[in-house]
């Protein structure tokens, strides 16, 4: 009978230890499961912020991708008007919008006063132009204002190659050709009028006594002289013709299609002009002569270089003989 009862007793304690351990490892079960439970959703919710990063960088790649793409086409151009042609061409890919222009007057604005106006800073705190659309979507705003700035980078772009252009070409002191391009486009037209068996007078004129001003009156006198007697070339020539300081106080001038008695007429037309001019300059007034030397394609010379040394000896010849006249090279 003891056996029995110690055995219910040994058998009760197993059954409550037993039921004890499952309860603790049920409870540990329950715990690691309340755990994972919450780390699934924490790493649910990094899933979903990381699929939304992703998204936001796709977005942000194809937008970059997209500004490249505009940028690198606005950039195959250095003209300001095919700049803004190759852009507009190119806006209705990214945004959807109507009409679409480049304003470089703000007078032009009125026309546009129901347009969406952009201003473009071609230089720093100055509007240089503006872009003006219309019938775009609310949500297009933003990147249009983006590709706004890409518009800009090709125009500033376009413009500096210009002014770049511009520096290049010109004298800064006379407005005129620079000797290297003024050379250029006589080699240019030399090649026309042989193409087109046409004549063609070269000049070179020099400014007498030009050094005793400058050392009577200093240089800025002879800026002056040089400047005003450029400005009364210009005047005196056609459209067609064009002018260069070649050096110092030396100006060339190409007359197309002229022939001996043509290019006579002109360069005294040019001397007279000068000569009978009063240039004021500060307090002085002077009376200023140039000599001019001339040769004629293909009379005196077949290139550039036999034009330009026989107009320099007929120049030579203009100043022995007493200045302030026109000698022609001989044929």
């Amino acid at each position: 009978m003891l056996d029995i009862i110690l055995l219910t007793i040994i058998t009760v304690a197993f059954s409550l230890w037993t039921r004890e351990f499952f309860l603790a490892r049920l409870k540990r079960r329950q715990a690691d499961y309340a755990r994972l439970s919450n780390e699934l959703k924490v790493m649910q919710e990094l899933k979903e912020n990381l699929n939304l990063e992703n998204n936001l960088l796709d977005k942000d790649f194809n937008d970059t991708l997209t500004f490249f793409e505009l940028t690198k086409d606005i950039c195959t151009s250095l003209d300001e008007d095919n700049v803004f042609t190759i852009f507009s061409k190119n806006l209705k890919k990214y945004i959807s919008v109507g009409d679409c222009r480049y304003l470089k007057d703000s007078a032009d604005l009125i026309k546009y006063k129901d347009y969406l106006i952009l201003p473009l800073h071609l230089e720093p705190d100055k509007v240089g132009g503006y872009l003006a659309v219309d019938r775009i979507l609310d949500a297009d705003k933003e990147k249009l204002a983006i590709l706004a700035q890409q518009l800009l980078i090709g125009l500033r772009r376009a413009q500096l190659y210009r002014k770049v252009q511009e520096l290049t070409l010109t004298d800064s002191l006379t407005n005129t050709y620079c000797r290297r391009y003024f050379l250029e486009r006589f080699n240019e037209e030399l090649k026309r009028s042989k193409k087109h068996k046409l004549s063609l007078t070269f000049l070179m004129l020099d400014i007498d006594n030009f050094k005793q001003f400058n050392d009577r009156y200093g240089h800025l006198v002879g800026d002056a002289i040089l400047r005003q007697i450029t400005k009364t070339i210009t005047l005196a020539v056609r459209q067609i013709d064009f002018i260069g300081r070649y050096g110092g106080e030396e100006i060339a001038i190409v007359l197309s299609e002229t022939n001996k008695e043509q290019a006579n007429f002109a360069a005294e037309r040019i001397r007279q002009s000068i000569a009978n001019q009063l240039i004021k300059v500060y307090d002085e007034e002077l009376k200023v002569t140039v000599s001019i030397g001339g040769s004629i394609f293909p009379d005196n010379a077949l290139n550039m270089q036999d034009l330009i040394e026989s107009a320099d000896r007929a120049l030579y010849l203009a100043k022995e003989s007493g200045k302030n006249k026109v000698c022609f090279s001989p044929v």
